[in-house]
């Protein structure tokens, strides 16, 4: 494997923020070529490999929304690596607003993103996205359950 050339901090925070603009447009011709042919991307527990696994997140994440808004929180860039948390606001195709917190590390390679993890609260989306009473009791008491002595004062 060849030497990995210095890449400039300044060009790869404009490069996540120009995909950020592209990935707004929702135009899968746009944000392709930020990856390199053997990326990867994590989320949900799923690995995708390569240009398809790009071309297949993009067009389950744009298929769900009408309309897709990124707002950074903090971004940090250390070599290579480049790290945002960031507020995403979506409307469903019901027309439906949804707002999360999430937070994606890319690492790139010449410039191009050969690793992209998002990582969010699936609960937090769960209960954004959802509707029905029972469903809604549902998330909200495992949200409860889970919180459970987080805020508690432990006595010995």
């Amino acid at each position: 494997m060849g030497r990995l050339e210095h890449q400039d901090k300044e060009k790869i925070i404009q490069l996540a923020a120009n995909l950020d603009n592209d990935l707004e447009t929702k135009d899968i011709g746009k944000v392709i070529p930020y990856f390199s042919e053997d990326c990867e991307i994590e989320l949900l527990g799923i690995m995708l490999r390569g240009l398809s696994g790009v071309r297949n997140w993009l067009e389950w994440f744009f298929d769900m929304f009408e309309k897709i808004k990124f707002e950074p929180i903090v971004i940090m860039v250390h070599e290579d690596i480049f790290f945002e948390e960031f507020k995403i606001t979506v409307f469903s195709k019901n027309n439906e607003k949804i707002s999360v917190k999430m937070a994606e590390v890319l690492k790139y390679k010449n410039y191009k993103i050969i690793s992209l993890r998002l990582y969010f609260d699936r609960l937090e989306l769960a209960e954004s996205v959802i509707d029905g009473f029972f469903t809604e009791k549902i998330i909200k008491a495992i949200k409860k359950k889970s919180l459970k002595g987080l805020t508690q004062k432990y006595s010995n």
